[in-house]
């Protein structure tokens, strides 16, 4: 796979989990905060994997 394929996933991801955090926020703001944590992880996997 390409650079660019994987970090598109990887963001697609981030923006997956985004909506969760949005959509869990009011009812388990302990999930929601997991969450946030994962798409920060994934942010950051898609921008070291670009930059490498």
């Amino acid at each position: 796979m390409s650079k660019e394929i994987v970090a598109v996933l990887l963001l697609a991801l981030a923006g997956f989990l985004i909506g969760g955090v949005y959509s869990t926020w009011k009812t388990m703001k302990a999930m929601a905060i997991v969450l946030a944590a994962a798409a920060a992880i994934a942010v950051g996997g898609a921008v070291v994997w670009l930059t490498s």
